[in-house]
């Protein structure tokens, strides 16, 4: 069966509230001026329908090409239109892409060769966020990732560094079988981060909306994550592949912008130590259709 590895997860909050009556309102932040958002290539957006609503999700081709292609071309064929989300568990993610709705079922095209990690060169643009001992953590649109500092790049045969993408909520991954290179036809999308995933799973894109709808998506009550009466994708389109009357427009903030440099320094200060790069939530406004 492909699938991911299982584990319970039990997250808890408080709030204090003490002299919250006295605090004054809070004045909403004006938005980022438009040169700072930046359009995701209509080639590189999947249009996910589904009986909940719609998803966005912002392919990552840099990141792994082999499986951005597969995604393409599946989606390109309808291979994915009226596929059910088999096998979703609550604080995980949520899995589709099998023709026969168990989780032993793939397309007629060969399997993956995994890509759980690139090389990452000066003309690649990225954004850090964080700078741990011996690292770099940040975003390569709108993906995270963690890679090598930049001054190792000069002392490779390439002029290259390791990277890897995180899974945060919203990272689109694919499963697989025991094999590394097992991918074929089936993914899943985040509902919450799951660290234990990284440099294990091919990851090919991100959620940039419809994230309430993939945690909207009716989740399993058994532990194998199989549902029963499961939601389903009911159409999955690129959207340079839409007639323009049927295609959304993403913007999202610019990483390299002053607004997102803001953003982290908040999450920063509100997290503290436990500051991670899945705390940020990367703004996205989306057009409708012309």
């Amino acid at each position: 069966m492909r699938s991911l590895m299982i584990a319970a997860a039990v997250l808890t909050a408080t709030a204090g509230a003490a002299l919250a009556q006295d605090a004054p309102p809070a004045v909403p932040a004006p938005p980022p001026p438009p040169a700072e958002w930046r359009t995701v290539a209509p080639e590189n957006l999947l249009v996910i329908d589904t009986s909940k609503g719609q998803v966005l999700v912002e392919l990552a081709p840099q990141i792994a090409p082999a499986h951005v292609e597969r995604i393409k071309l599946l989606a390109s064929r309808g291979f994915y239109d009226n596929l059910v989300w088999h096998r979703v568990i609550d604080w995980f993610m949520a899995q589709t892409g099998d023709p026969l709705g168990t989780g032993e079922g793939q397309s007629w095209y060969p399997d993956l060769k995994g890509e759980f990690t690139f090389r990452r060169g000066a003309d690649m643009a990225f954004t850090p966020v964080a700078a741990p001992v011996g690292a770099l953590v940040g975003f390569i649109d709108s993906v995270p990732v963690q890679t090598q500092p930049d001054a190792l790049m000069s002392g490779t045969g390439d002029n290259k560094v390791h990277g890897w993408a995180l899974y945060c909520p919203g990272v689109a991954g694919m499963a697989r079988d025991e094999g590394n290179d097992t991918a074929n036809s089936q993914f899943f999308l985040m509902r919450q981060a799951y660290p234990a995933l990284d440099k294990r799973y091919t990851v090919w894109g991100r959620v940039v909306s419809g994230l309430d709808v993939v945690r909207a998506l009716k989740a399993s009550g058994t532990p194998d994550g199989l549902v029963q009466g499961p939601d389903q994708m009911t159409r999955v389109r690129v959207a340079s592949d839409l007639p323009a009357a049927e295609r959304p427009t993403a913007l999202v903030l610019n990483t390299n912008s002053a607004t997102f440099q803001t953003l982290v320094q908040q999450a920063r200060q509100a997290r503290g130590a436990d500051f991670s790069v899945c705390d940020i939530e990367l703004p996205v406004r989306i057009m409708p259709p012309a």
